[in-house]
């Protein structure tokens, strides 16, 4: 597939779009150390981003209950929402790419590991409320690297597989791509090295957001 032949863009959010990998390993931090779990560090959380929140709860810490879930993900809502009252920023060139993938006519959808309430709150703080021709998030659908919400968005926009592109910074992003057959873009400056990224062949590797910008228009 040739980068002209694409209709549908995919961003992963945290690591991606937003430069918000930070607070989401603090807020594991905080909530491990207040349910009285040994802290895992900053790699292993890294290693997690992607993943719905139980699903990363779990692999980080396999033994816990139903309740001590319950806890813990109320926990790590307290800490992640009250260091978002400053939103985290968008990493540099994403606007304006953004702007410029919608005056060229493509489709654009957001496939994230958050939940809806997460999402749209993110969403409205950056104005873009109606920006996407569609977005999913990970409790209303399967985790990620299930393509399921892949599939759903494909159906929504009326675009087959092959037309579409996944960007993302967690091989969780690349490997639900591969799962939906569709091709992807790893970045360099999110949760997880780009060499742990190279396993799952993607198309491009870029270093800032502006770059995949670029690479479309190049090659239209």
């Amino acid at each position: 597939m040739r980068p002209s032949d694409y209709k549908l863009l995919i961003f992963d959010w945290d690591g991606t779009l937003a430069d918000s990998i930070h607070r989401i390993v603090e807020a594991m931090h905080s909530a491990s150390g207040r349910s009285g779990f040994e802290l895992h560090d900053d790699f292993a959380v890294k290693g997690i981003i992607g993943l719905g929140l139980p699903e990363a709860i779990r692999t980080l810490y396999p033994e816990i209950s139903d309740a001590e879930m319950t806890l813990f993900r109320e926990y790590y809502a307290d800490h992640y929402i009250a260091a978002e009252a400053v939103p985290s920023p968008l990493f540099e060139g994403v606007v304006e790419s953004m702007a410029s993938f919608r005056e060229q006519g493509y489709h654009l959808a957001v496939a994230t590991g958050k939940n809806r309430r997460g999402l749209d709150r993110v969403l409205k703080a950056n104005g873009w409320e109606d920006y996407f021709d569609i977005t999913r998030a990970a409790d209303e659908t399967a985790s990620k690297p299930h393509p399921l919400m892949l599939e759903q968005i494909l159906a929504h926009c009326g675009v087959r597989a092959e037309q579409a592109l996944m960007v993302g910074d967690s091989s969780f992003d690349l490997l639900m791509a591969r799962n939906a057959g569709m091709d992807s873009v790893a970045v360099s400056y999110g949760a997880q090295s780009i060499e742990s990224l190279q396993q799952f062949e993607p198309r491009l590797s870029i270093d800032r957001f502006s770059e995949l910008h670029a690479w479309l228009a190049q090659r239209a």
